[in-house]
């Protein structure tokens, strides 16, 4: 089902770009401490799990996995503002690291992509064998959308979960990769480049991931995301090409196959998402609503006011995943 979001954009934020931007400006410095705990897994790597607070099994206490975005970790202000109100909520919560990020690079060429909906799911295993009474929702941001609306939909009437959200995810990979590659959105795709540039250098200072790995220090192969991909993501994780992995990490063909209650909160002018990528009514199960709004960028919907700002995200998302607490 498609809905009509009654998100509203903060007086002075009504720009797409102003909306995506101000979370970052605003709340650069995390605020929320969290333990951290390495998890071997199955082919010799590693996964970080962070908790702000220890985790029990309490089958009155949901714990909410999130996912989140390219580069992002813990510490992105997204995850910190929602952290504090699902703690609020009285909601537990565990944010999982994409292999790589968090500022330590991982054990294998390989590292993560907005299809990587193993890792989620073996962790996700892991923590119903240790809580088996506690029910287990998860929230994903952009790339960790994404993965999760595809975790979703691979697993259908399987799924552990028993309620998810998915923000700005970019469903259609190949539409999307294009998107962000025209006028001012490459603003943010440079940004972004940098960072997983960066990243990989880090990781080539181990000799022998390095020569596992394409040559970092080819500057071309960060010109965009379509060429990153063919040459980084698609070698490293099992495609034949980006094109290849746009097609098979994309979700959108699967959100038919969801069965879980789940919600998609996604922004018409969403600066890194292509129009083409929102899908149809019909493309939808009978369990997915699609809350659409007009305004409201890429993981932003900021509320309020310039000078008194409303994350609206941490209200909403909290007040979705409350339904299905019991």
């Amino acid at each position: 089902m498609i809905s009509e979001s009654d998100f509203s954009p903060a007086i002075g934020l009504g720009n797409c770009h102003a909306q995506t931007i101000f979370p970052t400006l605003k709340r650069s410095k995390p605020w929320i401490t969290c333990q951290c705990e390495w998890l071997a897994t199955p082919d010799g790597d590693e996964l970080a799990l962070l908790t702000p607070k220890p985790l029990s099994d309490d089958a009155c206490r949901p714990l909410v996995m999130v996912l989140h975005g390219l580069e992002g970790s813990v510490n992105s202000p997204y995850v910190q503002g929602l952290m504090a109100e699902l703690i609020k909520a009285d909601m537990q919560v565990a944010v999982m690291h994409f292999r790589g990020c968090g500022g330590v690079p991982n054990k294998l060429p390989r590292a993560y992509h907005s299809g990587e909906s193993g890792d989620p799911r073996w962790l996700a295993a892991e923590l119903k064998r240790r809580y088996p009474n506690t029910p287990l929702m998860a929230v994903g941001y952009s790339l960790g959308g994404n993965v999760l609306l595809k975790w979703l939909g691979e697993d259908a009437q399987s799924s552990p979960l028993k309620a998810a959200v998915a923000v700005s995810p970019p469903m259609d990979l190949l539409a999307s990769s294009r998107h962000i590659s025209r006028g001012l959105s490459k603003v943010y795709q440079r940004h972004l480049l940098n960072s997983l540039r960066q990243s990989l250098e880090r990781k080539a200072q181990n000799p022998a991931l390095a020569q596992a790995m394409p040559n970092v220090a080819n500057k071309a192969l960060f010109k965009d995301f379509a060429t990153f991909d063919h040459a980084f993501t698609a070698p490293l994780h099992g495609f034949k090409s980006g094109r290849d992995y746009y097609q098979k990490a994309s979700s959108k063909p699967l959100l038919a196959s969801i069965t879980q209650p789940t919600l998609i909160i996604h922004a018409l002018d969403d600066p890194f998402i292509s129009p083409e990528a929102i899908p149809a009514d019909h493309e939808l199960s009978s369990s997915v609503t699609l809350e659409l709004s007009r305004h409201g960028g890429h993981v932003g919907f900021i509320a309020g006011s310039l000078w008194r700002p409303r994350y609206w995200l941490e209200s909403r998302i909290p007040a979705f995943l409350g339904q299905f607490r019991d």
